[in-house]
């Protein structure tokens, strides 16, 4: 039975992400730097990490008080062993209707009809360029342009429609590039999301400079190809949807910098090691994986998340436009998967 659940602004808890795994084979500069991810850097190790078995339970709590969604995220989620078979028992839990998994792509032409077979529903991919040699600085050399696109036509072939495509957006690396991609997934029924360039953890060196607002980024498009606001989906909905004036589509604005949404956010977080946050832009985390290994109960384990989320006030990009400085973050994005 669901419990409803608010935090001290009475947002209810709505969507979960998991990050399955800490790892990825992209060096992007925004979430995963090469200089400080090395090839000797340490990774969570097999033990440290969340078992499906221990996802699984603690999705099922999730799902007790609220949740009806769940995002796969990583590092890179296709690195992890077994993902399938943790997506198919994801799909069994009461109450869940939206299972979704975020992924660079690179693994899709292998991986995407196992992920579909095991009823995965829906498929987002980053992609920050059409232009190679950006999209390569983008994610430190560590893939093609067509390697993903690759991976976008095997999924769309395989039965996911519509894929969303992910772009983050900095000044003076990517921004001159936002057309053409917006331009490329016109018409296809794809959605192109493009992201603020965020704050998140403190190793990718953010400064508001590099940041590209929505509004300019709308306003380059909309010189082009025209466009128009729609309504949200659903309440809550982090993107702002515009479409095209023709009727060929629409992309996605996620502007938690310059427009913050924590008003209306619903989203908790899991990351590989079984730390719950309820911001992605927390100081820390609650450790779940701790009390889990140590046998609590289902009833000691809902009271514990239940009473996180009671007392969840975070408003961090409220915050972040009324104050010059805030105190240092803790989670990075590679842990928490964005």
């Amino acid at each position: 039975m669901t419990i409803p659940l608010t935090d001290k602004f009475n947002r209810p808890i709505r969507d979960l992400r998991i990050s399955v795994i800490d790892k990825c084979n992209f060096r992007c500069p925004y979430c995963m730097p090469a200089e400080i991810f090395g090839a000797d850097y340490n990774f969570l190790s097999k033990q440290e990490l969340l078992s499906n078995d221990e996802i699984v339970r603690l999705a099922g709590l999730f799902a007790q008080i609220g949740v009806s969604k769940f995002r796969l995220t990583g590092g890179e989620p296709l690195l992890r062993p077994n993902l399938p078979a943790l997506v198919a028992r994801l799909t069994q839990i009461p109450g869940v209707d939206d299972l979704a998994l975020t992924t660079n792509g690179y693994y899709l032409p292998k991986m995407s009809h196992l992920l579909k077979d095991a009823g995965l529903h829906r498929l987002t991919i980053s992609l920050d360029s059409l232009d190679e040699e950006v999209f390569e600085v983008m994610n430190g050399r560590k893939s093609s342009v067509q390697r993903v696109l690759a991976g976008l036509a095997v999924a769309e072939a395989d039965g996911f429609y519509p894929i969303k495509i992910n772009c983050v957006v900095k000044r003076g690396v990517n921004d001159h590039t936002i057309v053409d991609l917006a331009r490329r997934f016109k018409g296809t029924g794809h959605i192109v999301r493009f992201i603020e360039y965020m704050d998140v953890g403190n190793l990718n060196g953010w400064k508001m400079d590099d940041v590209v607002t929505a509004e300019e980024i709308i306003r380059r498009i909309d010189l082009e190809m025209p466009l128009e606001p729609v309504p949200p989906n659903y309440p809550g909905e982090v993107a702002n949807r515009f479409r095209y004036l023709d009727g060929e589509g629409e992309i996605g604005l996620i502007a938690s910098v310059s427009q913050p949404f924590c008003g209306g956010c619903t989203r908790a977080r899991l990351s590989g090691a079984g730390e719950y946050y309820t911001c992605l832009f927390a100081h820390k985390g609650t450790d779940l994986r701790g009390p889990l290994r140590a046998g609590a109960s289902d009833e000691e384990m809902l009271d514990l998340i239940g009473g996180v989320w009671r007392r969840r006030t975070d408003r961090y990009s409220e915050l972040r436009t009324s104050f010059t400085r805030l105190p240092a973050k803790g989670a990075e994005m590679y842990r928490l998967g964005g």
